[in-house]
């Protein structure tokens, strides 16, 4: 495995409880990933990261772009203003996919489409890192 030799921590942020539960499962089985927080939407994500001390912070947040309260656009682009390190990738159903983000102002590392398996979301989560 070409990640670190460190367990990585990371954040799901998506409205969708299946998706968050589903997604934590399937990540948590991975051997580099050892911890996981989860979010409901942007807000929610920055108001934890602003909880957390810096060395708590996860290594890469998975991002949806279309929540409420706060949408991944809005939040990716404060994240990566606040914490430039942690990397972001946008995990999202949304039409047109990785073009619609950046054309939306989306400030992501990598986009990974949820219609993808779940080595595929892993693949693009190793390549950011």
């Amino acid at each position: 495995m070409t990640v670190s030799s460190e367990a990585l921590h990371i954040m799901i942020v998506d409205d969708h409880e299946l998706t968050r539960c589903a997604l934590k499962h399937a990540l948590l089985h991975q051997g580099f990933i050892s911890k996981i927080h989860v979010a409901t939407h942007g807000k929610d994500a920055i108001t934890q990261l602003r909880q957390m001390s810096p060395e708590h912070h996860p290594d890469l947040i998975l991002m949806d772009l279309h929540m409420p309260v706060m949408d991944g656009w809005a939040a990716s682009t404060w994240i990566k203003e606040h914490y430039p390190y942690i990397k972001i990738v946008a995990y999202s159903a949304a039409e047109g996919g990785c073009r619609q983000a950046l054309q939306q102002g989306a400030t992501i590392d990598a986009f990974c489409d949820k219609g993808e398996c779940t080595q595929s979301l892993i693949q693009t989560i190793q390549r950011v890192l």
